[in-house]
């Protein structure tokens, strides 16, 4: 029997992925959780086998805790199952040592079969996103551009960010406006969606 640990913060679709995987013979959900923060702490109590995890959850995000089951619970193996998926979050998820990774729209007995490959030792990938992210430019950002335009993302104005990164204030602007540039966004805001969208902040 597959054991499954399913983290999903809204409750209607977290029930019905439950029934739906229980209905398997070979498949059973031994704990939900609708916290992110609770997702490490849960699977270190239940010992699933699977873990399949959103990425947008309260508290702390679905990469977090991927990241966080592999140190703490290494035969957990994570499929993520999520809204956002674009090539950006594929690589942060593989980062993060995610052995799946699948759409919402994803049909029921598809994400059966992805369970049971990934408690086999296999991975899932959304074949679409697998292309899309191998077709995605390398990123044109330096290190201290992304850094600048996350710390920006994260609400920092620029005088907090030249603080923080020991820089001058017109250091700070321009490595802004450099970010802008570089990936043909209209203003800053639009530069973080495109940067955030391609896994480079």
């Amino acid at each position: 029997m597959i054991r499954v640990l399913l983290a999903e913060d809204m409750r209607i679709l977290a029930d019905t992925l439950a029934a739906v995987l229980n209905l398997e013979d070979d498949i059973d959900v031994v704990a939900q959780v609708s916290d992110g923060a609770a997702i490490v702490p849960a699977a270190a109590q239940v010992q699933p086998d699977v873990a399949v995890v959103d990425i947008d959850m309260p508290g702390t995000d679905g990469l977090s805790a991927a990241a966080g089951l592999r140190e703490r619970c290494p035969q957990c193996r994570v499929l993520i199952l999520t809204v956002l998926s674009n090539p950006g979050n594929l690589r942060k998820a593989l980062a993060a040592g995610a052995a799946g990774f699948l759409p919402k729209e994803t049909p029921a007995d598809e994400l059966a079969d992805a369970v049971r490959t990934v408690a086999a030792g296999g991975k899932v990938i959304c074949q679409k996103l697998a292309v899309a992210a191998l077709e995605a430019p390398d990123n044109p950002l330096s290190p201290r551009e992304a850094e600048a335009l996350r710390r920006f993302s994260a609400g920092a104005g620029p005088e907090e960010i030249a603080a923080a990164m020991f820089l001058s204030y017109g250091t700070v602007r321009n490595y802004l406006a450099a970010a802008v540039t570089k990936l043909g966004a209209r203003n800053r805001t639009d530069a973080i969606r495109i940067a955030a969208r391609a896994g480079w902040l």
